[in-house]
């Protein structure tokens, strides 16, 4: 959710994302849509695995940190241990010569509280955080859902001025503002820059994440809604990359930072990955560690790449499953290596625009030969009963002699009957030849296969 508290007069806007590690994708959202993250560590735990995910996180869309050292009221408090872990994560404080601001605290006994805002509006002044009142209004959504009685309700961080009346198109939805109410449901008539608000009139539920912008007519909004589903809805995390489109970048000279999470299978192996990474950047574009760690390929890391626009990088590692399926759906790439040389080479290539696309080989078939032919004039074909999946025309062939491969080569014919037939599928027999090839033998296994272009 998002709140306002106020200090001095000023206004401070929270936007709160639970601490849970269920919880990554929030994480994700919320660095992207603040200008300062507080991190709220516990005194007595220290730095937790969430903890690290949400400094790999604020880290990754630069926004400066504000620790908030919690729990000091506590007997086992142990604050230095934990200044050692975070300045271990380069959070350094400014206590220990950094520049990160650490206010202790107790939640408990509300201690430190004005503190920690005092400091808030610090940063800000220092950092000279500021918006535009006047112009059209346009943010983030928050949060979002579908009321029984009301309809959909939407949660918006604003930016501009946003009034009621005002016609607001989020990705695919639109709507006309009827009614917006602040955190503690006063109704409003506008809100202006970070102030959360939950609006009234959109047409569907929209997902949080998603940038929200203001038109001036309903043909416009409709407009633009139909432009945004032809060309996918961009959430604020969105924008998966591979190291083929980020080469492809490199030589038209629209990239400068290459994001990498970095996983592998021991921790010995993160220092000298790590250092051979960081030293191929040049003047145009450099290498960026946004996070490493060793073991499994976790949907934690899926979404810092996806938040980040970046790669994963997995040495001598493999995802998880829910991971695999979560970089499938948002086209997150992972590559993967067991030799270093081979790492270093492609991120090197990739920094000089000058990466190849890799291959894979895929199998779209399997059929086994059970009987053999002779054609006058053109030696032998085989008779085949196609096993699995489809025999394609166009596809590459291996033979398969018990445990060896005795042949790779091309479909020079495939027949049904006596027709041309451009694919088989199985259950069905044809007749197959083979360029170069005429040792058919009865029991041969036959693979079709193709190469495949991947990321």
């Amino acid at each position: 959710g998002a709140y306002q508290v106020e200090m001095e007069g000023r206004k401070i806007t929270f936007l709160d994302t639970p601490g849970h590690e269920a919880f990554t994708a929030m994480r994700a959202r919320g660095a992207q849509m603040t200008d300062i993250a507080v991190l709220v560590v516990a005194a007595d735990d220290g730095v937790m695995p969430q903890t690290v995910e949400a400094i790999n996180h604020a880290q990754a869309a630069e926004v400066p940190i504000v620790v908030a050292l919690n729990k000091i009221d506590k007997a086992n408090a142990n604050p230095d241990k934990v200044k050692k872990q975070l300045a271990d994560m380069d959070v350094v404080l400014e206590e220990w010569g950094g520049d990160v601001i650490c206010v202790p605290v107790s939640a408990k006994k509300q201690e430190g509280i004005g503190d920690l805002l005092e400091n808030l509006l610090l940063l800000a002044d220092i950092l000279e955080l500021k918006a535009k009142v006047e112009g059209p209004a346009e943010g983030v959504v928050v949060e979002a859902k579908m009321d029984k009685s009301k309809g959909p309700l939407t949660t918006l961080l604003v930016q501009g001025t946003l009034k009621i009346g005002d016609i607001v198109v989020i990705g695919s939805t639109y709507g006309k503002v009827k009614a917006m109410f602040t955190d503690a449901g006063v109704g409003v008539k506008q809100a202006t820059p970070a102030t959360p608000v939950e609006i009234l009139g959109m047409n569907e539920v929209a997902p949080a994440g998603e940038i929200f912008k203001t038109v001036k007519e309903e043909r416009e909004a409709r407009s633009l809604v139909e432009k945004n589903k032809s060309k996918g809805e961009q959430s604020i995390t969105g924008g998966a990359l591979s190291l083929s489109d980020f080469s492809a970048q490199v030589s038209s000279g629209k990239a400068k930072e290459l994001n990498i999470v970095l996983k592998t299978d021991v921790q010995g192996s993160i220092e000298p990955i790590r250092d051979s990474l960081l030293q191929l950047g040049n003047e145009r574009v450099n290498v960026r560690i946004i996070h490493s760690s060793s073991g499994n390929i976790t949907e934690s890391n899926v979404m810092l790449a996806l938040a980040s626009k970046g790669i994963i990088v997995g040495f001598n590692t493999r995802p998880e499953a829910e991971a695999q399926r979560l970089a499938d759906l948002e086209k997150v790439s992972i590559r993967y290596y067991n030799v270093i040389y081979d790492l270093i080479n492609d991120v090197d290539k990739a920094l000089k625009g000058m990466l190849e696309p890799t291959y894979r080989d895929v199998t779209e078939g399997v059929a086994e030969i059970k009987a053999v032919f002779p054609v006058q004039n053109k030696g032998k074909v085989a008779g085949i009963l196609v096993k699995e999946g489809k025999a394609a025309r166009d596809a590459q062939v291996r033979v398969i002699r018990g445990k060896e491969v005795i042949v790779d080569s091309e479909v020079t014919s495939l027949k049904r009957f006596k027709n041309d037939a451009k694919e088989v599928q199985a259950g069905m027999e044809c007749g197959l030849g083979i360029a170069n090839f005429n040792d058919y033998q009865e029991g041969d296994i036959i693979e079709f296969h193709r190469k495949e272009r991947v990321d």
